[in-house]
């Protein structure tokens, strides 16, 4: 399985920007067949969800989405063993929470993640200045650990962030938590703008881009978008074509 940083390199060195679309493991609407339509559609990488029960970073959308996963018996293992189904060509990242990872333990957890052919993992609550065990241990697994820079983080933190990530620099577009915005906040370029000079890693955009639109706007500064809510509402509601169709139309509109 190729690294999540050689799979968005590939894409942002031949010109264009990369597509990252995230779904919520378990949950409705989640099986190998929607993450080969995810490939098919033009991801990137593809992030898959973990779901646990206090998914602080998400909004309403993938917290219900999470909700159903549980209530549905959905577990790491169980997510990942979807995920080794689908022998997908393009490299998977999960996100999930610290609590799972722990409970699991490291090397439990990213044993399980290479043994499904998962290359990459975010773990948003884990603070990157708590975080040297869990980097050493990804470094061991080679499990790219991609961590998050938020807006209002100073220099000194960016940099830290910049320095430990792997396959990309997460970049949160807005205050708050996960789901569709109207608008693309402002926020994102100052972010972007302030990492690049920090780090070679490609800087991808997120939480909030909700359309086509938004994604074209955010990757006229970024190397590409996230992009989960959108996604994922549709998926449970049922609407599958759909969700295909609006993969696919965000891939378009960031071809170039």
């Amino acid at each position: 399985m190729p690294s999540v940083e050689a799979a968005l390199r590939a894409r942002i060195d031949g010109g264009g920007r990369a597509f990252v679309p995230y779904v919520t493991g378990g949950a409705p609407g989640f099986d190998a067949d929607v993450l080969r339509g995810l490939e098919a559609a033009g991801a990137d990488t593809i992030e898959v969800g973990i779901p646990f029960s206090d998914p602080v970073m998400d909004g309403g959308v993938i917290q219900e989405a999470s909700r159903l996963a549980l209530d549905a018996g959905a577990t790491p293992l169980s997510v990942l063993r979807t995920v080794h189904e689908a022998k997908l060509g393009v490299p998977v990242a999960v996100m999930t929470y610290a609590n799972p990872v722990w409970h699991l333990g490291f090397e439990t957890f990213l044993r399980s993640c290479v043994e499904a052919g998962v290359s990459g993992a975010i773990v948003p609550d884990l603070p990157v200045d708590e975080a040297k065990d869990w980097a050493e241990a990804c470094a061991r697994a080679q499990v790219e650990p991609i961590f998050l820079a938020a807006p209002g983080t100073d220099d000194g933190r960016l940099a830290e962030v910049a320095a430990a990530s792997r396959g990309f620099v997460y970049c949160v577009a807005t205050y708050g938590v996960t789901g569709e915005r109207t608008t693309l906040s402002e926020t994102a370029a100052e972010l972007v703008g302030r990492l690049r000079p920090l780090t070679e890693r490609p800087l991808l955009v997120g939480v909030g881009i909700g359309s086509p639109e938004q994604a074209s706007a955010a990757c006229g500064f970024a190397d590409g978008v996230v992009v989960g809510s959108a996604l994922v509402r549709l998926l449970s509601a049922g609407e599958r074509a759909e969700a295909m169709e609006l993969a696919a139309a965000f891939r378009a509109a960031i071809a170039n």
